[in-house]
């Protein structure tokens, strides 16, 4: 659920990029692929820090919608409803813009490979893994995202060369995956099953847009028909893989509905158009900012509504963690 934006464009969940340079919760504002370029939207009338603040709220409390969710729903059927209500906010935003979907074979042959690595794969990994750790802790391996995109982008992308703010960074931010995970008490408690999903859809993000970077930066489509065409394949790939691993629920309880519907509409529909809007009015540099508030909302939403128990080590380890990945995409200031 790591939302993530491309440094000059907004991406994506997730987000944010970071391996593109990070920016998701999360995993919880659907990372997309990015356009060649188009005109910035006109200013709203309400200001952008209020803005920023309802986006990170939203992608912060989307990872306790999951467990709601998926305590009436099977996880892949969480995932189907989240990319439906998402999808068919955009789909509504197209009318009103009178956009259109992108076209061509190649364009949706690369966002199928796109809607995978950033939508149906993540989301659905998340939403498996809350099965069995909190809510919390999966908002923390989210934020994990940033240091594996960086990682990979030294190796991956030429333009992005190793420094020693970016070696520290990730040294930063694995000490604190470390105190997170209380390697120090040999991850006593810890289930590995659940946390390795969820920090596996962490690296998918990061793994998507170096992709998406390298086959569809040149688009001249716009980003909301970018954005529209992917989760509109992830929507179908869900709607293909669900009925094969899950059966119709005999009832449909409530909450969880409004779990998904929320989780859809808001985190990823109405998520990822705040989260353009404010990248391409205040730039990428303040607009992913909202990516290090997502696992302190995240835990803190864990712990007061759901109840979630919670140990020292992993507040103090989020915060290593976000302290890494800012330090990682951090630049020195030039000397005069």
């Amino acid at each position: 659920m790591f939302y993530e934006m491309d440094c000059a464009i907004v991406g994506v969940m997730t987000t944010p990029v970071a391996a593109p340079a990070p920016s998701s919760t999360a995993s919880a504002s659907t990372p997309t692929a990015p356009p060649a370029s188009e005109p910035a939207p006109r200013r709203t009338s309400l200001d952008w820090r209020i803005r920023f603040a309802v986006l990170s709220l939203i992608w912060g409390f989307s990872f306790l919608l999951i467990k709601v969710g998926t305590h009436g729903f099977a996880p892949f059927q969480v995932t189907f409803g989240r990319l439906l209500f998402g999808t068919a906010v955009l789909a509504v935003a197209l009318l009103v813009k009178r956009d259109r979907l992108p076209r061509g074979v190649r364009t949706w042959g690369h966002l199928t490979v796109a809607a995978f690595l950033l939508n149906a794969l993540p989301f659905s990994l998340f939403a498996y893994a809350e099965l069995t750790i909190p809510s919390a802790l999966a908002g923390i391996c989210n934020a994990t995202s940033p240091l594996w995109g960086m990682a990979l982008s030294m190796v991956a992308l030429s333009e992005d060369r190793p420094t020693r703010r970016r070696v520290a960074g990730l040294g930063l931010g694995f000490i604190g995956v470390l105190t997170v995970l209380g390697a120090w008490q040999g991850f006593h408690g810890l289930d590995f099953g659940g946390t390795a999903m969820a920090l596996l859809a962490s690296l998918s993000y990061p793994i998507g847009w170096i992709y998406v970077r390298r086959t569809l930066a040149g688009t001249s489509n716009s980003h909301l028909s970018m954005m529209s065409g992917q989760l509109l394949v992830a929507t179908v790939q869900l709607a293909v893989v669900t009925p094969l691993f899950t059966s119709m629920p005999t009832r449909i309880p409530v909450v969880p509905l409004l779990a998904v519907l929320a989780l859809g509409a808001l985190g990823t529909g109405l998520g990822l158009l705040l989260q353009y809007g404010l990248v391409a009015e205040v730039g990428p540099t303040t607009g992913q900012m909202v990516t290090y508030f997502i696992p302190v909302i995240a835990t803190a939403a864990g712990a007061a509504v759901l109840g979630e128990a919670l140990t020292w080590s992993m507040p103090v380890g989020a915060l290593i963690v976000i302290a890494g990945a800012a330090l990682s995409q951090s630049k020195a200031r030039s000397r005069t």
